[in-house]
């Protein structure tokens, strides 16, 4: 890989900001999202035998309690350990971002406020096809149950058997599931947002999934709420003469192995660092299992930056707003308050990315695609509604009354500004 600056680099191509723009995916998501209205449940294994090759019409799309407990005869004591320390992890996080309904008692008698509620039923997309998560079973439903919410409804792609990994289904018990369904893309985001006979409606939906499941959350958006449109993975380093090229060369090679639309993106003003880091990515790359998606998503979008100095590489992961920022620096504290856009900051050598993907707490879905300019990582406040509160005084309405029926009577709602008269304060 040839190490460019500035001036040589299309910004845009790295970012891939337009990723999801495609009128003919569009369109199939539409005719998905249509026929799972239409048919429900019937298009569900229609759909799952057409796209994952697997009929479920025998064994029905609802993992069952005796599922659960073959998934925990199935993983090993140590993946149960290390599950339920990440857990405890992720809950402790979460748990610092809980938040209170609010009453303020004014001096006239009047009260105002806010209620925090927690959504009711909310869905989670876990993904499945060249990988599966029960990392990300963890991370979309720990802070759901932190939240309150009482019903979470899980989603996932069933395997060519027709069952979920073993390792997915104890995440899912050991977070607070509540129901499972062996059903992914399109139709999955489809039943979660308009119900089937067999799958009741969701308030929300969270969690990342590829193009098809991401336009679908796109499309039934209004009908519930969604997280966030998820795109490909990234993960921008920015480093100094300190660093070291083999543990740089792993963190970059760490999100390539996700997908080939994946970007890894290494910036730095020590042109020798570069150089060494791209090419001990070359040695790492051979040595993946994952080797063939790794390299397609490194020789496509991945990239060795020169910059000027740090400042200039600080202004630079500010405009690519990258989902994962490592900053591997001297001083990493000294450069945080720069800090405008990322999706998670990973400070010093010893924050490499997957501490926050597994293990750390804080939460790894996070914006994509430059969204982390306006987006956050999913987290309690997403599984909350907001109510106001409003407790007017006959003092205070008499005082304001005029007021807002100018304020109505200028905007030509006569029956708004009569509302207020017709209590005769005046």
């Amino acid at each position: 890989m040839e190490i460019k600056t500035l001036k040589e680099l299309d910004l845009t191509t790295l970012t891939r900001k337009s990723y999801g723009n495609d009128q003919l995916l569009e369109d199939k998501v539409a005719e998905i999202l249509s026929e799972i209205k239409k048919e429900g449940d019937l298009a569900l294994y229609a759909l799952t035998e057409k796209f994952d090759g697997v009929d479920l019409r025998g064994s029905g799309l609802r993992v069952q309690k005796e599922e659960l407990t073959r998934a925990y005869a199935q993983v090993d004591e140590e993946f149960l350990e290390a599950l339920r320390l990440a857990k405890e992890n992720i809950t402790s996080y979460h748990e610092k971002q809980k938040r209170t309904s609010w009453l303020d008692a004014k001096e006239d008698g009047s009260v105002l406020g806010q209620l925090l509620l927690p959504l009711k039923r909310v869905g989670i997309y876990v993904p499945g096809g060249t990988a599966a998560y029960p990392s990300s079973v963890l991370m979309n439903a720990v802070p759901a149950v932190v939240a309150g919410v009482e019903e979470i409804v899980m989603v996932s792609p069933p395997r060519k058997d027709g069952t979920l990994l073993p390792e997915v289904l104890v995440a899912a018990a050991e977070a607070g599931v509540t129901e499972i369904y062996k059903v992914g893309g399109a139709q999955a985001i489809a039943a979660l947002a308009f119900g089937t006979e067999g799958i009741s409606p969701v308030d929300k939906i969270t969690g990342p999934g590829n193009i098809y499941v991401t336009l679908a959350k796109k499309q039934v958006f209004g009908t519930v709420d969604i997280d966030m449109l998820a795109g490909p993975s990234e993960i921008l380093i920015l480093a100094d003469e300190s660093a070291k090229p083999e543990e740089l060369a792993a963190d970059l090679l760490s999100q390539a192995e996700h997908d080939p639309l994946a970007s890894s993106i290494l910036v730095s003003p020590d042109r020798k660092l570069l150089e060494e880091t791209v090419v001990e990515v070359e040695r790492q790359l051979n040595l993946l299992q994952r080797q063939e998606i790794a390299r397609a998503s490194w020789e496509a979008y991945g990239a060795a930056i020169l910059v000027q100095d740090l400042e200039e590489g600080m202004d630079l992961a500010n405009q690519i707003a990258p989902e994962h920022f490592e900053l591997v620096v001297k001083e990493p504290y000294s450069w945080l308050g720069r800090v405008r856009n990322a999706g998670a900051v990973f400070l010093g050598r010893f924050s490499p990315e997957p501490v926050g993907d597994y293990f750390a707490g804080p939460n790894h879905v996070l914006p994509t695609g430059g969204t982390a300019r306006f987006y956050s990582p999913l987290n309690v406040d997403t599984f909350t509604k907001k109510v106001s509160v409003i407790s007017y005084s006959e003092k205070a309405l008499r005082r304001d009354g005029r007021h807002i029926t100018h304020l109505a009577r200028k905007e030509g709602l006569e029956a708004h500004a009569r509302a207020v008269e017709a209590r005769k304060l005046w």
